[in-house]
């Protein structure tokens, strides 16, 4: 049995998918149920994934001669400091 891929792009295309399927609405009751169970999880892991990067993401910033370090924020987040 292969180990299933974790990486975020793969995350992404089978999450498309799987809204896709959904969408095409030829399923039935438990599959659609199954899928959006699916779904969740993927969205789950696709967030925590892109969480993890913005903490690692920094900015390289000059000030007064030296480059120091600024963590990333979102512009929605600079203001809740």
């Amino acid at each position: 049995m292969s180990k299933p891929t974790t990486d975020f792009e793969s995350l992404m295309t089978r999450l498309e998918q799987v809204v896709e399927e959904m969408e095409r609405g030829e399923i039935s009751l438990e599959e659609a149920v199954e899928l959006f169970e699916e779904g969740t999880r993927l969205a789950k892991k696709c967030e925590e994934k892109l969480v993890r990067v913005e903490e690692k993401v920094a900015i390289l910033m000059k000030k007064d001669h030296e480059w120091t370090e600024t963590p990333f924020q979102l512009e929605g987040d600079a203001e809740s400091l």
